[in-house]
């Protein structure tokens, strides 16, 4: 019998522990939840035969190191900057590891150690990073094999609420909101037209454009921080066109660049409130209270909106101009006290869905003529608990991970999902439960 641990039993790991142990008496697997809260990992791995569920303190070493050495792969669903401290272990013990998250820098430098070891750390396994790498590949290598001379290559992506569940500000947290906080903030680059553009981030949500996506309607979007460094990693450096943006609900742009222009992004730095203050307080630290005008009239003059407008109504619903007290913390950045605000008010309700929308846009010429090949995925959640954030990350990395259980994956070392002897079969089992594409092409 081979042994998966799994570190961390949150609301993402709903669908994929569930997979895991669906697939379990078929693949002899016994599956460990591991969790600091012991009640949430029993609660996930209920009473099924192949599961054993298990307190799991990540700074406990003893402990740690023997459940990993017990395994013969480990899932880290810790916070990104947490998974190098199995990681390490995974490399010393001679146990396979994968994530849902991003390759950082410190996971990239022991690629090497890993090769050296014959062992799988595969990453960037779920929704984005993940299904957009799957379905990239296999759309560009498909293109290629025709003969087709692929020009330009556009993404998009977005976990949002569904339609139903949509709020006055067309977003509601379904993930870690820290990172909706802070989404963006840099320089975003992307090549068009085979110039490199550089898009500050004070700009950002101002360069919006609109995509369709058939069956469901119209999105904004905004760009990523780094389409460049995707080139490299689809095949693509020679390409004149290269974006990768995000989506969200139309107005959900101009409202988050008023937070910018105000202020209220920046996490550079503390805020010296001596005492509890107000939402009223926190937003006239940014901004000046004009002579003769009231809060929203000097707000709205701020902003250069009319009183009126869209973007100043949302702002003034968050109660930003409120005289309620925030709560007291020492050293909040802007960003922090925003954070509150918007947790307070963009709560994910127990009867609210989400919603995961992608796109891809590839350009290609064929035989002289220049094609479109548009191929769009959504998929909604099926209640609060069974997201649509769960699925698409949680059934993607348990795809990934039989694989490699069954030797299917031959590589090693740091490892991301873009490449076709794991895209193709995973794309086909996850069509297995309707998560899709739907693909069109025209002529340009």
């Amino acid at each position: 019998m081979k042994k998966i641990l799994v570190i961390g039993a949150g609301r993402s790991a709903t669908t994929l522990i569930q997979y895991l142990l669906d697939q379990s008496e078929r693949e002899d697997w016994q599956v460990t939840i591991a969790d600091f809260q012991e009640a949430l990992a029993v609660e996930k791995a209920g009473d099924h035969p192949r599961s054993r569920a298990i307190q799991f303190d990540v700074n406990d070493v003893e402990k740690r190191r023997r459940e990993i050495e017990a395994a013969d792969l480990v899932i880290s669903l810790l916070p990104p900057h947490m998974h190098l401290i199995p990681g390490r272990d995974c490399l010393e013990l001679n146990t396979h590891l994968v994530t849902a998250s991003y390759v950082s820098d410190e996971m990239a430098a022991i690629d090497a150690e890993v090769k050296e070891k014959g062992l799988i750390f595969l990453n960037e396994t779920g929704a984005d990073p993940g299904i957009d790498h799957m379905s990239a590949v296999d759309m560009i290598e498909r293109v290629k094999a025709k003969g087709g001379e692929i020009k330009a290559f556009r993404s998009y992506c977005g976990a949002i609420v569904a339609p139903e569940s949509k709020n006055q500000w067309g977003y509601k947290f379904t993930w870690a909101p820290r990172n909706i906080i802070l989404a963006g903030q840099g320089i975003a680059r992307y090549i068009k037209h085979g110039l490199v553009k550089y898009l500050p981030y004070h700009h950002l949500f101002r360069r919006t454009e609109t995509i369709h996506v058939p069956g469901h309607g119209s999105f904004e979007s905004y760009a990523n921080r780094n389409s460049l460094a995707y080139a490299p990693l689809y095949g693509l450096d020679d390409v004149d066109t290269l974006y990768r943006a995000t989506l969200r609900h139309g107005g959900y742009c101009a409202m988050w660049q008023a937070f910018v222009e105000i202020g209220m992004t920046a996490a550079h730095y503390t805020m010296d409130f001596k005492d509890r203050i107000s939402y009223r307080d926190y937003t006239f630290s940014f901004i000046n209270q004009e002579p003769g005008l009231n809060d929203r009239e000097s707000l709205a003059k701020f902003l250069k909106e009319p009183v009126d407008s869209p973007v100043v109504e949302k702002l003034v619903a968050l109660d930003l101009l409120s005289t309620e007290k925030i709560y007291p913390k020492d050293g909040a950045s802007p960003a922090d006290i925003l954070q509150h605000v918007l947790m307070e008010k963009w709560v994910f309700e127990e009867d609210d869905k989400d919603m995961v929308v992608m796109q891809h846009q590839l350009d290609y010429e064929l035989e002289g003529e220049m094609i479109r090949m548009t191929a769009s995925m959504v998929d909604i959640g099926r209640d609060h608990d069974h997201t649509a954030i769960s699925r698409t990350v949680g059934l993607p990395l348990g795809m990934c991970v039989r694989r490699i259980m069954r030797g299917e994956v031959t590589r090693t070392g740091v490892l991301i999902p873009n490449f076709v002897e794991i895209c193709r079969p995973v794309l086909e089992e996850l069509e297995e439960y309707g998560i899709h594409f739907k693909e069109e092409e025209a002529a340009l």
